[in-house]
């Protein structure tokens, strides 16, 4: 069983930056593809943005593309999701997800295993 704990939520004001991490124990790490999910008020659930086990191939959603990087420390079991020029459309609580390593990169939900509890960011204007 793996656990996320999501950090680094908060408020910024739009054009800002904003780093957050997810903070994986009770599995090996390395194992795991993980992605970035968001849920806006009154939206369904989107794809952020998708990185390897090995941390050499990520994806991202056209939305976020340029303005989003996915990475991730295997020796610290972690995965980080910094964000720059923030819109307020970025508004949404974003989760970490983990999916046992596959091929391609997963863009569903449905398809990833484990679950954060979520952190809230949010983007003023």
């Amino acid at each position: 069983q793996v656990q996320l704990v999501e950090s680094g939520g908060g408020l910024v004001q739009a054009g800002g930056s904003l780093r957050i991490s997810c903070a994986a124990s009770g599995g090996t790490f390395s194992n795991y593809d993980m992605g970035w999910f968001r849920q806006a008020p009154g939206k369904e659930r989107e794809f952020v943005a998708a990185i390897n086990w090995g941390g050499k191939t990520t994806i991202y959603a056209d939305s976020v593309k340029g303005r989003f990087t996915i990475s991730r420390d295997n020796a610290k079991n972690t995965v980080y999701l910094q964000m720059n020029s923030l819109k307020p459309e970025d508004t949404a609580v974003y989760y970490c997800a983990a999916d046992r390593a596959s091929w391609p990169l997963r863009q569903s939900g449905n398809e990833y295993d484990y679950w954060g509890q979520g952190i809230q960011v949010t983007v003023s204007s």
